[in-house]
């Protein structure tokens, strides 16, 4: 994993990166299986925006991240409930015992991993025919708003090479070399989200890429997006189109 991208960002990360919509909720525990005794290894878990939801549905949830700075942020909301336990660890070494884990699920991190080692590390850690599950927030690439947005992302960014990371798209075979088979059941989930002006540069901020504060152009990117704000928001708010996407099947 690339640990130290989101250190210093944790607090506005966890104050302005979008939740998952209950449909998606829905589907894990109705359609794939997950239930109040599944065992659940969320891998890359960041500030616990997904483990929370999990944890609400009384699963039991192993948070598994390397970064001190998301890793904290995360135990101090979420130790409240009695069935999450905490791990500093990589996704590719994640100290759990072998056969332990009925789900593993990724939100909004596996592009961040080394597949092929997790993949492995998936396979040892994972019961008998237990299943990934991967999922990501994703912006609708054919709005205006997006496509604007990316643009200034790439004036003012050096690291970015995408939302996302650059995930490559929405196809399924695109984690072929991941999935048994190459197979996975594909869903998408809409999940369209409301800004107003703090919230949408924030949001921008609390990606890996984004300049700092203090940096040279921390002031321009954000006077970039107040733009982009102003240009497409209405009555002080702004819309943006955004999907929630699942990938799931076994390893």
């Amino acid at each position: 994993m690339n640990e130290g991208k989101f250190t210093g960002k944790a607090k506005i990360y966890s104050k302005y990166r979008p939740t998952y919509p209950k449909a998606l909720i829905d589907y894990l525990y109705s359609e794939i299986g997950l239930s109040e005794s599944s065992t659940i290894a969320d891998i890359g878990s960041g500030t616990g925006i997904f483990s929370r939801l999990l944890l609400q549905n009384n699963s039991r949830v192993i948070g598994v991240e390397p970064n001190d700075d998301m890793r904290q942020t995360a135990e101090k909301e979420l130790t409240r409930f009695a069935k999450y336990t905490s791990i500093k660890a990589s996704a590719e070494n994640t100290t759990l015992s072998d056969s332990s884990i009925d789900y593993i699920t990724v939100a909004q991190a596996f592009h961040w991993f080394d597949r092929a080692n997790f993949r492995l590390e998936c396979k040892r850690i994972l019961k008998s025919n237990s299943k990934v599950i991967l999922v990501w927030n994703t912006r609708d690439s054919s709005s205006d708003l997006v496509i604007e947005n990316d643009k200034i992302n790439k004036q003012y960014c050096p690291g970015y090479n995408g939302f996302s990371g650059g995930t490559g798209g929405d196809d399924p075979e695109n984690y072929a070399d991941f999935f048994k088979g190459g197979k996975c059941e594909y869903q998408t989930f809409e999940n369209n989200i409301s800004f107003e002006k703090d919230g949408f540069i924030g949001r921008n901020l609390s990606a890996s890429y984004a300049p700092k504060e203090g940096t040279e152009a921390y002031h321009a990117y954000i006077d970039g997006l107040e733009r982009l704000f102003c240009k497409y928001s209405i009555n002080g708010r702004l819309c943006l189109p955004n999907s929630a996407k699942s990938y799931i099947g076994k390893v």
